[in-house]
């Protein structure tokens, strides 16, 4: 299945001889994966299928943002020429601040610094010599927040990251700064979002994620001209559809084959050069169980 799909306990239940599901994607929010656990039913994603493409996604939306692209094309479209309405910003040598720093934000802060950018992260599960090796400074949330002239979300919806960019964060936030999110709906508190850049406090977003997907047609949201809006494109290339679908179909076989999956959710991940020693070993453990 893919992010529209809602896999919940009562669709599990259902399933009696159901053993996988297999998320052509990263995220998993939209799976009940604690469920899926208790019934014994492996969950898998295809974590690095769609890296590139969001990553790519991500950094369209930054330009975007940086040089008001989208309302310059409705602008000249509607037969207008007052150029002086765009006045954009360059981003080489702006700080870019990313909320993670797992396989997408490490490929945006790649083209970042190709494009001549500082990166700052907030990531608690790395050490800063991690972060070092990648030419990244590793801060807390409160001053990547605050240092940040465009700030990029890179982590899960999960209970702890759900409105994490909140209110409050968002009053921290320089008023010349600009917020991405191609992550996942909900880390954002859109309600305060759009208060703070209706205020100018905040000079604009881009948002491919939303909590309510669409948002609905009265929706704060669509009223703002300097929120930048895409229909949850991130991992839509024909080249990343190709390999989430592989990734995913190879790991369905596995699971059927009664062999470990590469990206299970909810089961230990074994490196694929360690498969063929395991293997054997796994073989015999379940054999001794089963007796």
């Amino acid at each position: 299945m893919r992010s529209a799909t809602q896999v919940t306990a009562e669709v599990l239940r259902a399933g009696t001889r159901l053993r996988v599901v297999g998320r052509a994607g990263v995220g998993v929010d939209n799976i009940n994966v604690e469920a899926a656990t208790q019934a014994g039913i492996v969950v898998v994603n295809a974590p690095t299928g769609n890296v590139v493409a969001a990553a790519e996604h991500t950094v369209a939306m930054l330009m975007a943002l940086a040089r008001n692209i989208p309302q310059a094309d409705a602008h000249v479209r509607a037969g207008l020429w007052k150029r002086d309405k765009f006045m954009g910003v360059e981003v080489r040598g702006k700080f870019l601040g990313t909320v993670g720093l797992g396989r997408v934000a490490q490929e945006v802060a790649r083209r970042a610094q190709g494009l001549g950018m500082n990166v700052l992260a907030y990531d608690p599960y790395v050490t800063a010599e991690y972060a070092n090796q990648r030419g990244v400074e590793l801060v807390d949330l409160d001053t990547l927040v605050a240092r940040a002239d465009f700030l990029t979300l890179h982590v899960p919806l999960t209970p702890q990251t759900r409105h994490l960019i909140s209110r409050e964060r968002l009053a921290i936030m320089q008023p010349t700064a600009r917020l991405i999110n191609v992550a996942r709906g909900g880390i954002v508190d859109e309600q305060a979002l759009v208060e703070a850049v209706e205020a100018g406090k905040l000079a604009g977003a881009a948002l491919d994620v939303y909590e309510q997907e669409p948002p609905d047609a009265d929706s704060p949201l669509r009223r703002c001209s300097n929120i930048i809006l895409s229909p949850h494109l991130g991992g839509s290339t024909v080249e990343a559809q190709e390999k989430v679908a592989e990734d995913v179909a190879l790991q369905v076989l596995d699971v059927l084959n009664d062999r470990p999956a590469r990206y299970a959710v909810n089961a230990p991940i074994i490196p694929p050069r360690d498969l063929e020693l395991l293997v054997p070993y796994i073989d015999l453990a379940e054999r001794m169980g089963a007796l």
